[in-house]
């Protein structure tokens, strides 16, 4: 049994508290000097009157909790998995663990350095050379000279920055930034690496090298990883363990693959066969809730979130918006249970992408799947709307789920299951014996 002593980090009851401002209607955008200094002469008036009285926060301000009443403990050499939708409280957390930013209330315990990766460029000086970041950040990692220059032909070789390591990193791409923050993060080592998201910066390539340095670095060096990522099966893959976060608040942690599941169930709004999109847990990239509702239909034109392999699928979902929308893009995408996109679809992919109408303002879009080539599970379909190729309108991931049960769909007797891949094709097998 691991001891007390193998805990790298404990956080007790932590939260954090913001004032966020709002615009109140029908009040002038700027405010005048006079007015600025009448409230604060009249703030000045009600403290000198009854000084120990708390003051109450202006009607256009109110207080958000981005973390409360947060609780955990990792071990050394863990790989821990972050979940949790866009405004869980993900980042926050890791800005705190980072020293980034201070908690509101409880405490935090770190044993050992800390090296964090949470956007791209965080911790480099955009005027000193990619050589110079180098020494610079494993200085505040407390790391010699010496120590750095074990490590740094490793760190330029995995970057593959060799060619620009004399430039100074604001002129680099977004894609070597991180490439070069990574390896950087990774390979200085810290024992506790908190990494947010920025892999997604990458190609698919680099992507893939990271996850190996991961779990190198997680496994064989005994070093402590925290992962904040959307990319569900890179992070089934690479952490034992999850931590899913709901509304600043720990919801669920255990066994990754539990946590993943539960964490995708939160948006399925129980498998409904029609569900309103107004209040949607899944909206993200949006300017505007123009996305009304979302249903499905089978061939008797039923609504339902239950189909058999082989039968026909109609998604279709309601929009309306604020103001017409200019060529706009109606797209649907389908993932399965561990979050793995399956395909996406939307009309710019048709061979003539110019809609007829031009613009327009609310309406209804439809989908229809023939045969259903998914394999018996459960799937769910986010749903988008943009404008001119470009610009995001209305996103909501996972708007609906439905599930796809086994039929016997070769008319041989057997009946496939989900063990045999996520789509099947109608193909035939044929044998031509030697003899």
């Amino acid at each position: 049994m691991t001891g007390v002593s193998d805990t790298v980090i404990r956080v007790e009851n932590l939260g954090k508290k913001y004032i966020i401002g709002h615009q109140t209607q029908g009040r002038s955008r700027y405010t005048a000097l006079r007015d600025v200094l009448a409230d604060g002469a009249r703030s000045v008036g009600r403290r000198i009157l009854n000084p120990f009285a708390q003051q109450p926060l202006p009607p256009t301000k109110e207080e958000f909790w981005a973390l409360k009443d947060v609780s955990f403990e990792i071990e050394q050499g863990e790989a821990i998995g972050i979940i949790g939708r866009n405004g869980a409280g993900k980042s926050t957390l890791l800005k705190i663990l980072s020293r980034i930013t201070e908690p509101t209330t409880g405490r935090v315990e770190l044993k050992g350095r800390v090296a964090s990766l949470l956007e791209v460029g965080t911790g480099f000086h955009p005027e000193l050379t990619g050589r110079e970041n180098i020494f610079l950040n494993g200085a505040i990692l407390g790391m010699s000279r010496v120590e750095i220059n074990r490590k740094f032909d490793e760190i330029v070789e995995f970057a593959e920055v060799s060619r620009f390591l004399d430039t100074p990193v604001k002129r680099y791409s977004s894609g070597m930034y991180v490439r070069l923050a990574f390896a950087v993060a990774a390979h200085l080592e810290p024992e506790i690496l908190l990494v947010d998201e920025v892999l997604a910066v990458g190609d698919a390539k680099f992507q893939k090298r990271c996850l190996g340095k991961l779990r190198d670095v997680a496994g064989s060096e005994g070093r402590t990883i925290l992962f904040v990522s959307h990319d569900l099966p890179a992070m089934q893959a690479l952490c034992n363990k999850a931590v899913l976060m709901h509304h600043g608040s720990i919801k669920m942690q255990g066994i990754s693959s539990e946590i993943i599941a539960n964490y995708l169930s939160l948006g399925s709004q129980d498998f409904l066969g029609e569900v309103s999109l107004q209040k949607h847990p899944g909206r993200l990239h949006s300017r505007e809730k123009a996305l009304q509702k979302i249903w499905l239909t089978n061939d008797n034109h039923e609504k339902t979130n239950e189909f058999s392999m082989g039968d026909s699928l109609l998604a279709s979902f309601s929009f309306d918006c604020e103001h017409p929308v200019s060529a706009p893009g109606f797209g649907f995408g389908f993932e399965d249970q561990t979050g793995r996109r399956i395909f996406s679809l939307n009309n710019y992919m048709s061979p003539n992408p110019k809609n007829e109408f031009g613009s327009i303002k609310q309406g209804t879009v439809s989908l229809k799947i023939d045969n259903i080539p998914l394999m018996p599970g459960k799937y769910y379909i986010s749903v988008s709307l943009v404008e001119n190729q470009a610009e995001w309108v209305d996103f909501i991931e996972r708007a609906i789920g439905f599930e796809v049960y086994p039929a016997d769909i070769f008319g041989s007797g057997k009946i496939p299951d989900s063990s045999h891949g996520i789509i099947f094709f109608p193909g035939q097998i044929t044998v031509k014996p030697n003899f």
